[in-house]
């Protein structure tokens, strides 16, 4: 079969090309979003002075932003839109969910891995929308947080980031590999997106959380008792982490950490971390002993809640997440397929907004129980049908500053990638772009199709002329074959549950393509198999060999038999043939590695061909 051993590559040019084509029209998008925003408010800003006024006055009352959330909201912003820069490599669309994302389940028990699969699934269906939506959510969300610095807006940003990086860790990064085996601080765990919520969720809170030194108390415990688990984690016998080597190889950290200086990067970092890979691999008591005895004084430290003990030891714990980032981690985001930084950043940001929530607190809000109780007293606010009002909207849009009118576009950005994707998961079948990534695009043909007189399953003639009215997707099966043959036909029986009603506009033929075994008993045994006897248009035609040689010869099909006996190779294609007889398209049909996202996009491939031509007539 031709078919046979065809794999789909992560930097197929097909996919790659449409994958450049959705961005640069949604980035096309996104800058007009930007601009007439922008416009808007200037505009309204300039028919209602009395609007600029109440804003600016606004403005003027608004108290400066606490330091450890302006480092959170700023820093995460920043690597948001990092991260969604790396989700736009060209190895994203096919390569992300089987190269990263499965890759990272696999060690996980079998109900993440069904979680994961779930979500790849979508993914796989989707290639070219799902990249395009990681890539703008991830940036929208990044600019709505460095534009939105305060008030609700802000704090929504805050929500947005954490249910996003929920998402990531829960889909993206199996649960951060929690669930599995060799959980270990140095790479990673529990997951850079968990510490992306942890950010989000301290933006989202109240103004008020921030006065004082209690979250920054609280901070610094958590982190204290995160870097006392890592600790106990790293030290517990049996978990690999105490030898360099097993049977002279590399064996756990010294393992991982190889295999991190082999992805393709700068040189001088390669040899550095590949460096620091043997040293481990020649002193991996030493070097573990090492993690937990740093790991560990640094927990109990940031524990004590003593200042002068927990100072230092925030300063060594980002000192060690610098190193573990270099020397282990491997910056995270090299080898076409890097997502994001790595967990380090994230966890040292954390750290030294705690440092900063502990020693430069906002200041106490003096009149906030004052405003409360003017907005408890206050009378009923106007109803959403007021709200709406084209006097409240402009008055609305006209008091709100630049950063807000930005947030709400980086929100528009964010939905410009969600809504997308949402609408293609909605649909069953897969892309057509994946079977063109596998076979190519058809081109538009229009010929009068070869006759033929065979007979089908049924032992009834069947003839061309006699199909005239309809609309038929013709094949080339071998009824004996067990690889790509069965893949065509699920796909033919896909693209008939997929036509819905039109399928009675449609013929579904196949044609044997074995000259040894072509006898009416293989049909009927294959259909068996397939369970394609109870679709109503569906036929199987053969006939007397010469007949059937003379219609490969019409049809263009090779079908030659192997060494061995019994297996075939023949052509996979199918024609679409319209209710005139004429030939329409010619479908290159080779199912690649029959995976069930291969076989919906051929399904929707020839579905939508069908309905193309009834859509002529």
């Amino acid at each position: 079969m031709s078919g046979m051993g065809s794999v789909l590559q992560i930097t197929n040019p097909t996919v790659v090309a449409a994958f450049r084509a959705a961005l640069l029209h949604q980035g096309i998008v996104a800058l007009l979003i930007f601009f007439l925003l922008a416009l808007l408010w200037v505009s309204v800003r300039e028919w209602a002075p009395s609007a600029r006024a109440d804003g600016g006055t606004a403005a003027a009352g608004m108290t400066a932003e606490p330091r450890a959330r302006r480092l959170l909201r700023i820093g995460f912003g920043i690597i948001w839109i990092f991260d969604g820069i790396l989700q736009a490599q060209a190895a994203m669309p096919l390569g992300l969910p089987s190269e990263v994302i499965q890759p990272s389940a696999a060690t996980s028990p079998g109900w993440v891995q069904h979680i994961v699969n779930w979500g790849v699934r979508g993914w796989t269906y989707h290639p070219v929308n799902a990249a395009a939506a990681a890539v703008w959510i991830q940036v929208g969300i990044g600019i709505w947080l460095l534009t939105a610095a305060r008030g609700r807006w802000s704090r929504l940003g805050g929500l947005a980031s954490t249910g996003w990086g929920l998402v990531v860790w829960v889909f993206g990064e199996a649960f951060g590999g929690v669930f599995a085996p060799g959980l270990t601080w140095l790479f990673g765990a529990p997951g850079a997106a968990l510490f992306y919520c942890v950010a989000g969720a301290l933006v989202a809170l109240p103004e008020r959380a921030w006065s004082g030194r209690r979250l920054g108390r609280l901070l610094i415990a958590a982190l204290g008792l995160f870097t006392t688990g890592m600790a106990v984690l790293q030290a517990w016998p049996g978990r690999g982490f105490w030898q360099g080597t097993v049977h002279r190889k590399p064996a756990g950290l010294a393992a991982m950490i190889q295999q991190m200086g082999q992805t393709s990067q700068p040189r001088f970092l390669s040899s550095l971390v590949s460096g620091f890979g043997s040293f481990t691999a020649a002193h991996g008591f030493a070097v573990n002993l090492v993690a937990v005895i740093v790991l560990a004084a640094i927990g109990m430290a940031l524990l004590s809640g003593q200042p002068r003990l927990q100072r230092p030891a925030l300063a060594a714990l980002v000192v060690a997440c610098l190193a573990d980032w270099v020397l282990v981690e491997d910056l995270g985001f090299f080898g076409g397929l890097g997502t994001d930084p790595n967990s380090m950043i994230p966890i040292a940001l954390v750290a030294v907004a705690g440092f900063l929530a502990l020693t430069s607190p906002a200041p106490a809000v003096a009149t906030s129980e004052v405003a409360e109780s003017a907005v408890a007293s206050a009378p009923p606010g106007p109803g959403w049908r007021e709200r709406l009002s084209p006097g409240r909207l402009s008055h609305a849009v006209g008091t709100s500053s630049l950063r807000t009118i930005a947030a709400v576009g980086a929100l528009a950005v964010a939905a410009l990638g969600a809504v997308p994707m949402v609408v293609a998961s909605a649909s069953t079948s897969a892309d057509p772009i994946i079977a063109e990534a596998l076979d190519g695009s058809s081109a538009p043909l229009n010929f009068r199709a070869p006759a033929f007189h065979l007979t089908d399953q049924q032992g009834q003639p069947v003839s061309l002329a006699s199909l005239r009215g309809k609309v038929v997707l013709l094949t080339f099966l071998d009824p004996v074959c067990t690889s790509d043959c069965p893949l065509i036909a699920q796909e033919f029986r896909q693209a008939d549950q997929m036509l819905g009603a039109s399928a009675r506009h449609v013929e579904l033929v196949a044609i044997v393509t074995n000259p040894l075994y072509y006898e009416r008993a293989y049909t009927l045994a294959f259909d068996r198999q397939e369970n394609m006897a109870n679709l109503p248009n569906w036929r199987y035609l053969t006939g007397t060999l010469p007949q059937l040689k003379q219609v490969w010869q019409q049809y263009s099909v090779a079908a030659q038999v192997l060494p061995g006996g019994g297996m075939i190779a023949h052509s996979d294609v199918a024609y679409v043939i319209d209710p005139a007889g004429r030939t329409r398209r010619e479908l290159n049909f080779d199912p690649g590695p029959g995976t069930s996202s291969s076989q919906s996009s051929f399904a929707g491939e020839l579905s939508t061909a069908a309905r193309q031509v009834l859509g002529t007539q």
